[in-house]
């Protein structure tokens, strides 16, 4: 790996400059309505403040003004959340963090790694399904960082009993079309997977956009090794996917609200993931 990530902490909180710099362009802003009381500053942290503590909207901590009373009613910063949710503002800002680390060349693409985590859900909602193997109702997605643990594409959901083998094929135009809009080259990049991504269409998806599959075979209960050429296959390779899209889910679960899913609407609880992912990539330049 290019650089070593232990020392970087995740922001859970942005200055007025990191605020006008990577979040306000990409925010909506509505014309209509009542002003509201606080900075977009304060608020949107407000935002972050309970993605980091996991609390329910109206326990979020709020501050007091000089009257001894809260400055904001949580139930306006509930609303200036749905409202960014609701126009795509934190995919937007998402996205404007991979082409800023595209630009200060924070990005190694030679090797993508990619990978599914499933969250459970105990309080219902849509596009959810019983997981049997972790034995409980969630949601899963995947999503793709590279060799410096950045997330670089919009994570693909899925209820949690779909299998994530198929989904493959959703995530890969997710992929080339982000790169594309930052103008990164993904010809010859490596794709490192594990054995459930082990499929000839998922291959076969990989290469037709000119890249290279480090898939770990799966066996599949074969008492004897399959007949034919075999893939291609790099253990070391395979192995850094523990130090890169692992750790990537390792931060993730740093934002409280994420390890269970409350939100009944999978939209909000995906904006919040979203915002999480990057929160993760502005580590390079938001120290925590």
């Amino acid at each position: 790996m290019a650089q070593s990530q232990s020392r970087q902490g995740i922001p859970t909180h942005l200055t007025l400059e990191q605020f006008e710099e990577f979040v306000l362009p990409h925010l909506h802003i509505g014309r209509r309505g009542p002003q509201p009381k606080l900075a977009l500053h304060v608020i949107f942290n407000y935002i972050l403040k309970l993605l980091y503590l996991g609390c329910q909207w109206k326990e979020l901590p709020i501050e007091k003004n000089g009257e001894g009373r809260p400055e904001i009613h949580y139930t306006r910063i509930y609303g200036a959340f749905r409202r960014y949710a609701a126009h795509g503002c934190f995919d937007t800002i998402f996205k404007g963090s991979v082409s800023l680390l595209s630009l200060k060349g924070y990005l190694d693409i030679s090797i993508i790694h990619g990978d599914g985590t499933t969250t459970a859900a105990k309080k219902g909602g849509d596009n959810l399904g019983y997981n049997g193997h972790k034995h409980m109702k969630g949601d899963k997605v995947v999503a793709f960082c590279d060799r410096n643990c950045n997330v670089i594409a919009p994570f693909i959901t899925a209820p949690g009993n779909r299998n994530e083998s198929p989904l493959l094929k959703e995530a890969l135009p997710q992929v080339t079309l982000l790169a594309k809009k930052v103008g990164l080259d993904l010809n010859k990049t490596i794709v490192s997977l594990d054995g459930v991504y082990d499929s000839r269409a998922n291959r076969k998806a990989i290469f037709n956009r000119d890249m290279i599959p480090n898939i770990n075979p799966n066996p599949r209960g074969r008492k004897t090794p399959k007949r034919g050429r075999k893939p291609i296959f790099d253990q070391s390779i395979f192995e850094e996917r523990f130090q890169t899209i692992e750790r990537v889910f390792a931060w993730e679960d740093k934002f409280r609200r994420l390890l269970i899913r409350f939100e009944r609407i999978s939209k909000l609880h995906y904006a919040l993931k979203s915002l999480a992912y990057t929160m993760i990539n502005l580590r390079h330049f938001c120290q925590s």
